[in-house]
């Protein structure tokens, strides 16, 4: 997760100043200058002095660390608020010079700090909380009832991925909902509320209109349309890929995964049923085909944590980026300390000061946290990139690029080709068979998460619009997920729970569309990277996409950072049209990437008879008993005020009557 800082910088731009036509709105503009640059200082400073003061609180969840940093957030808003007054007495609009409009269109928008100063410190201890019950949840082992301290990273994380007993899986997934769940649920909900007035004070509908001003601010109207389109090209995909994997699934864990319907949400080998990945090898095209055995390899050879982030370094360097710094190596927690609780989600830092850039995780040697540090890193070259640019330019071209350029990296490296060079596959890049296996695993981490992401943000989108009220918070979330992704919750929900806050992201407050948009961009990325060092050629079957390695190719690095240096200086298809001639997202890379595992998995289903798609679910027609009321007639009328029904858009209405034995009681 890429950590920015909440308010929006705006300082001087560096480019050529236009000379305007008219001499009120020049001298305006001259006036605007000074304005951004007597500002700009003090806005960075304030941004480094809230970070590092987060940063304590997250590296050491204290309740005295979580009020240093509420109180630095609340003075810090007041004074965004008052800059953003200021920024309104301008004429920006009418500016001639693009760069210094743009710079005042970005800072225009307060965010959150447009409440008042005791609003800012409640909401900042909500979030704080919440991160925190997240965070330090415990659960006890399944065979050992005594050993409660059990935590997500990693010892959740691990026994998820290895595990194939369906009874301690079930214990595990339904155990750490039940640890926080329940806590986060009206914290949230308070959030939403604070977060929404936010957003109506800054002329928005609401808070998921607000987050999608980072999308449609350039002209680019109705963004979820777009959203859903690109869902609809890979979800052709999806759906074979599930039908394999719910059809693999049947033959280990009998009827517990039906032949037509969604797939029980603990069976994935992930605490979200997000990343497919561990257990891939269980089900890889041809098991009987070397193995890559990436995390025995690192073992074997010894590799610390430290070792991986070097190789990560050693990659990006490779290809034109420059090291790490020294502040980076100093300041950085890669394992976690034993003296204290910290949030183990792994997150990348900027502290605007052009040297300080951090890491935060808790990693273990294996190929997960291979691949994650080279998806953290990605932020981190990103951040020293446009470190140059005015800060109100530092920033992504849009969220979802810099949550792309550490995967567009891993395709790289995930490669069998690049694992040989560094002497972590024990397979021949050469065997397509090993070829079409590590393009199966590939494909278990990234074509799952494109569903997952995009029902996430439209549950949240729902909720900020009052569309999902506070008592279906959790009967819609499994609707979506039933709907869109074919999952579903191993045992009876109701709203009780609040499951949506398993994720790291729903407590965290963090938009998370940025993700389905990052694996959109990342083979679109990649696709241009492997055209221009003369890897890939869609009419040349030895040059297939999936086979690129962009390792120590300049050129490929060198229109890489091009695009990176801009920061968000400019509209994002502008940036996106620097590095691939294209102006809009296309989910066509992603397919032309998996074309071969895709014609695989359709010749199989096809073979076997296997049923694409899924049923609805029954998993989620349920009742809460908690709200079960007795009414004083002739009856027992059993309403849920909250009922959760299979699909509430259908309207089904369910209600129990329970006639009474009893005689009448007035």
């Amino acid at each position: 997760m890429c950590r920015l800082v909440l308010v929006i910088f705006a300082v001087i731009s560096a480019t050529q100043l236009a000379v305007s036509l008219d001499p009120e709105i020049e001298e305006e503009e001259i006036r605007a200058r000074a304005f951004m640059s007597i500002i700009s200082k003090e806005i960075q400073e304030e941004g480094n002095v809230f970070l590092k003061a987060e940063w304590d609180y997250v590296t050491n969840l204290t309740d005295e660390n979580l009020k240093k940093k509420t109180d630095i957030s609340s003075d810090i808003a007041v004074k965004s608020k008052k800059r953003s007054e200021e920024v309104k007495k301008f004429n920006w609009k009418t500016f001639s010079d693009k760069s210094l409009k743009r710079q005042f269109l970005l800072s225009s928008i307060p965010g959150t700090d447009i409440l008042s100063k005791d609003e800012v410190t409640k909401l900042e201890k909500l979030v704080g909380d919440m991160e925190k019950a997240f965070s330090t949840a415990k659960i006890c082992d399944f065979n050992d009832k005594l050993k409660c301290d059990l935590e997500l990273d990693p010892d959740i994380v691990k026994k998820t991925a290895s595990s194939r007993d369906e009874k301690e899986l079930r214990h595990i997934w339904v155990s750490w909902r039940n640890a926080f769940d329940p806590k986060i649920k009206p914290l949230f909900k308070d959030s939403v509320d604070l977060f929404n007035k936010a957003a109506k004070l800054n002329n928005f509908n609401d808070t998921g209109h607000m987050w999608l001003f980072a999308y449609e601010e350039f002209e680019i109207k109705d963004i979820k349309s777009q959203f859903q389109s690109l869902w609809e090209q890979v979800k052709p995909l999806y759906q074979q890929l599930h039908a394999y994997i719910r059809h693999q699934l049947r033959k280990v864990y009998g009827d517990i995964v039906t032949e037509r319907g969604p797939i029980p949400a603990h069976l994935f080998g992930d605490p979200w049923a997000l990343d497919w990945a561990n257990i891939a090898e269980d089900f890889k095209p041809y098991p009987k085909a070397a193995q890559l055995n990436v995390t025995e390899n690192l073992l074997k050879q010894n590799y610390t944590v430290e070792k991986i982030f070097k190789t990560a370094e050693d990659f990006f360097v490779s290809i034109g980026f420059p090291p790490m710094t020294q502040a980076f190596w100093k300041n950085s927690i890669f394992v976690k300390p034993q003296d204290r609780e910290i949030v183990c989600h792994a997150s990348a830092w900027d502290f605007h000061d052009g040297d300080d850039f951090r890491l935060k995780m808790c990693a273990t040697v294996s190929k997960d946290y291979f691949n994650i540090a080279h998806h953290e890193m990605g932020h981190i070259e990103y951040f020293m990139q446009y470190k140059d640019q005015p800060v109100a330019f530092r920033d992504g071209a849009n969220p979802g690029f810099h949550e792309a350029i550490g995967d567009l990296i891993l395709l790289s490296v995930q490669s069998p080709k690049h694992l040989e060079k560094l002497n972590l596959s024990n397979a021949s890049s050469d065997n397509s068979e090993v070829m079409l296996n590590n393009l199966f695993e590939v494909a278990m981490t990234q074509i799952p998460a494109l569903p997952y992401s995009y029902m996430l943000e439209q549950w949240r989108w729902k909720v900020f619009s009052g569309e999902i009220p506070y008592d279906e918070y959790n009967c819609k979330w499994w609707e979506l997920r039933d709907t869109i992704q074919g999952v579903e919750p191993p045992v009876q929900r109701s709203e009780e729970d609040f499951d949506p806050g398993c994720k790291y992201h729903i407590p965290a407050i963090v938009p998370y569309i940025r993700y389905f948009v990052s694996h959109i961009l990342q083979f679109q990325f990649h696709r241009s990277l492997c055209e221009k060092a003369g890897q890939y050629d869609r009419n040349n079957p030895s040059k297939l996409l999936y086979l690129c390695d962009i390792y120590q190719n300049k050129e490929a690095g060198s229109l890489l950072k091009q695009m990176l240096q801009m920061g968000s200086s400019k509209p994002w298809p502008e940036a996106l049209h620097a590095l691939t001639g294209q102006r809009i997202m296309d989910a066509s890379a992603v397919l032309e990437y998996f074309r071969p595992l895709q014609t695989w998995l359709e010749k199989y289903n096809r073979e076997n008879d296997v049923h694409i798609g899924w049923d609805k679910s029954t998993k989620s027609r349920y009742y809460d008993q908690l709200t079960l009321k007795l009414v004083k007639n002739e009856y027992f009328t059993v309403i849920s005020g909250y009922l959760c029904i299979l699909y509430c858009f259908e309207s089904v209405v369910h209600i129990v009557i329970i006639i009474s034995s009893f005689s009448k009681q007035v």
